[in-house]
């Protein structure tokens, strides 16, 4: 499981702004007034070769007694509840409050390991910047800048040592010779699209709870099954729902270890209603899939409660709202009849193939080569990025690494059709494929240094 830090702190004292370094995104709101984040925000950061989730909250008033300040109190204690780790933000420029002080409190009381840090210390000397802080009792605080990312990296470093590395997963029991891998597959989608249902039509059996009422389930379940002479674990999910309808205390793990189980499993069956129409959050979880980079089938369930007059254009509808979803297969299915359960079966083998193809440096090299005479990429200045050659740096999801020179100037856009091509060539269905540029460094810039000289 990836190790979860929160990021807490009274109104007004840099949390989304940190949240948005963390992530490189700028998912979450930035203004300069207190109270705009309201909702748990979650993202996924790295820092070198270990990934993270980091939560952003609202403004934390513990002792809140109603109206929105109560319900962004209790969003916030959910975050330190479902956290490894949280990061706890003062205003180095404010100095100490009382608010801080009952903050302080309630994370002593919590068990959760706190990492106390000074934002908005550029500029002022260190000593200054944290002087009032060494009263709350919590260790010695670091002083960072958000908005400027210093001493960014060293708060990361020591809220991560607070969490054990994760033990390597092992090996796929096909690497070892043993007899074919079992395939993780996760069960995703928002509550009461009849994921439990899937699950249980999958294992043959009522495994788990399946009732017409959204959020039944409400923890990440393992299953092994066999199906076809091949074995699985499902992983059945709790239903993600609108971060602002996340509340009750019983879900408050939910949101973390469906992330988790996106980022343990090899392939993804995100379940969608056929009845309704996508969602903002159908979208929310496909990102989430896309950012962890797994393999990817849809599954449009519910198919048989659909008249036959409207299939043809609700297909229609689905495709184009899941355009962004091409390289995965979508099945239209019914897992109450255990309709169309067998092509799916089928998609998720191949996708699992593609996301772990093993591909030889010749092979990927001579389409590099074909891509690059269909199509050259774009001149940068006076210059044409060169592409010489291309190996695999990678599985789950493909990832190739493309020599050459200048391939700093190769825009997004020839990446993505990089990407098709390899993805066509190879027939990577059902796996997103990622393109890495190496840059070969130019011989002869110490020797040209030198003439100067």
């Amino acid at each position: 499981m990836l190790p979860t830090v929160a990021l807490v702190g009274r109104p007004n004292v840099g949390k989304s702004t940190l949240f948005n370094r963390l992530t490189r995104t700028r998912d979450a709101l930035v203004a300069d007034f207190p109270g705009l984040t309201r909702d748990r925000q979650y993202g996924r950061g790295q820092m070198g070769e270990r990934p993270f989730f980091v939560i952003d909250t609202g403004g934390f008033e513990p002792v809140a007694k109603g109206g929105i300040l109560k319900e962004m109190a209790r969003q916030t204690r959910a975050a330190i509840a479902e956290c490894d780790v949280v990061v706890f933000i003062v205003d180095a420029r404010d100095g100490l409050n009382e608010v801080d002080r009952d903050i302080s409190t309630m994370l002593r009381k919590s068990g959760r390991p706190v990492v106390l840090v000074a934002n908005k210390a550029e500029g002022l000397p260190v000593e200054r910047a944290v002087a009032d802080f060494h009263e709350l009792g919590l260790g010695a605080p670091l002083a960072i800048s958000a908005a400027h990312g210093e001493g960014v990296r060293d708060m990361l470093e020591q809220a991560l040592a607070c969490v054990p590395a994760p033990q390597p997963a092992p090996e796929d029991e096909a690497e070892t010779g043993d007899g074919p891998a079992r395939i993780r597959v996760a069960i995703v989608g928002r509550p009461n699209v009849g994921k439990s249902t899937l699950v249980n039509a999958l294992f043959g059996a009522e495994r788990v709870i399946a009732f017409d009422e959204p959020g039944t389930t409400r923890d990440a379940i393992h299953l092994d099954v066999e199906r076809g002479g091949r074995r699985y674990t499902l992983i059945d999910t709790a239903g993600l729902r609108r971060r602002g309808k996340v509340f009750e205390a019983v879900e408050k793990f939910s949101v973390i270890k469906t992330l988790n189980a996106i980022e343990e499993a090899h392939v993804v069956v995100l379940v969608v209603d056929a009845q309704d129409e996508i969602t903002e959050q159908d979208a929310h979880i496909a990102g989430h899939v896309l950012e962890s980079g797994r393999a990817l089938v849809v599954a449009v369930n519910k198919w048989d409660g659909l008249p036959e007059s409207n299939r043809e254009e609700v297909k229609r509808e689905f495709s184009r709202k899941l355009a962004f979803l091409a390289f995965a297969t979508t099945h239209y299915v019914s897992a109450r009849e255990g309709r169309g359960l067998d092509a799916l079966v089928a998609s998720v083998d191949a996708a699992y193939a593609a996301a772990m193809a093993k591909l030889s440096t010749p092979r990927l090299t001579r389409a590099l080569q074909q891509a690059v005479e269909r199509q050259q990429p774009p001149r940068a200045g006076y210059s044409r990025p060169k592409l010489r050659y291309a190996h695999q740096g990678g599985m789950n999801p493909p990832v190739v690494v493309i020599h050459g020179t200048a391939l700093a100037s190769v825009p997004d856009t020839y990446r993505r059709y990089l990407e098709r091509f390899f993805a066509e060539t190879f027939q990577l269905r059902g796996t997103p494929l990622r393109i890495q540029f190496k840059t070969g460094a130019n011989p002869y810039a110490n020797k040209a240094s030198r003439r100067r000289g």
